[in-house]
């Protein structure tokens, strides 16, 4: 890859929410690859030690892990600033962490919604407020990178919750751009991905690079798939078919149960086989997919996962 005198380098200083698995963790990779001491946060101590081992194996480097709910702001503070005290400062902070339910807004009822909001904006506006002064005093340039999606733009049928929650992610991303954009030591990223869609995606090892990638160039914006492209020209020439077309997808989708009660969400790992035939072989193969990328980015319990 060609290099600018803006790249990441070496003694670079960085931290990731949500950075013990999936595209987090594969982002902390690229970042330690680069150079950079990097911080990975996350919830799960036991699965923070397997990302250790992990980044290590992949890129010969050792991460710094630190269990951080980005839920609680005082956590996140105390984590930012430790990492920041470690490092002698922070140059690159990638706000990550998130959460994905998916069933019908009715099924999955209210609390769905705040969960997915304490997690993904709250989360991310925490890990904002708290990086800022850091990154305002990094002799590179602090760098802030804000992990959105097509979601944002189109709300998908049964992601309710995760599309408002990213919605809030990208107008906090938009208006840090408005304030700060232009100051070359307070440039801020805002990504729009479907790497964490169960829906469409792309390879998240080229997802990761691609975010990494527009860190470095201090993009303002990244839509890293044509789909997300397709969704968001869609979305501003004519949104109200946009919303038609999201309908009659929803169709597809299957219907809340009958007794009007919200249900306990799952892990998709802990659920069993779908009745329709025709669904029981899509979701074979899916599972399949996402059984292999779960246990090799850390997203499986049984075992460490493998180095690609």
């Amino acid at each position: 890859m060609t290099r600018s005198g803006d790249d990441l380098s070496q003694g670079m200083s960085a931290l990731v929410t949500g950075g013990s698995r999936g595209l987090g963790l594969l982002i902390a990779g690229q970042l330690a690859g680069r150079g950079c001491e990097v911080t990975i946060l996350a919830r799960d101590a036991e699965e923070l030690g397997r990302a250790m081992g992990w980044t290590h194996r992949r890129t010969g480097r050792t991460v710094r892990a630190v269990v951080c709910d980005v839920r609680d702001e005082g956590a996140v503070t105390a984590a930012v600033d430790e990492a920041a005290a470690t490092h002698g400062g922070l140059d690159v902070v990638i706000a990550n962490a998130g959460v994905i339910q998916v069933a019908p807004a009715e099924t999955a009822g209210s609390r769905a919604f705040h969960d997915a909001m304490a997690t993904i904006f709250d989360g991310t506006l925490y890990t904002c407020l708290a990086a800022l002064p850091h990154l305002r005093r990094s002799p590179h340039g602090g760098r802030l990178g804000l992990i959105g999606s097509v979601g944002a733009l189109v709300s998908p049928p049964h992601l309710v919750p995760y599309s408002c929650a990213k919605a809030a992610v990208r107008a906090l991303g938009e208006g840090l751009q408005a304030e700060f954009g232009g100051q070359a030591e307070e440039e801020y990223a805002w990504f729009s991905t479907l790497s964490g869609t169960p829906v469409l995606s792309m390879d998240a090892e080229r997802a990761a690079e691609k975010v990494v990638q527009a860190v470095e160039r201090r993009r303002t914006r990244a839509v890293l798939t044509p789909a997300a492209r397709l969704a968001s020209l869609a979305h501003g020439v004519a949104p109200t078919a946009t919303t038609r077309a999201t309908g009659l997808a929803a169709r597809t989708l299957p219907h809340p149960p009958a007794d009007d009660q919200p249900h306990p969400l799952r892990q998709g790992h802990a659920l069993g086989s779908p009745r329709t035939p025709w669904r029981r072989a899509l979701n074979k193969a899916g599972r399949a997919l996402n059984d292999r990328a779960a246990h090799r980015y850390n997203q499986r319990t049984p075992g460490p996962p493998t180095s690609a």
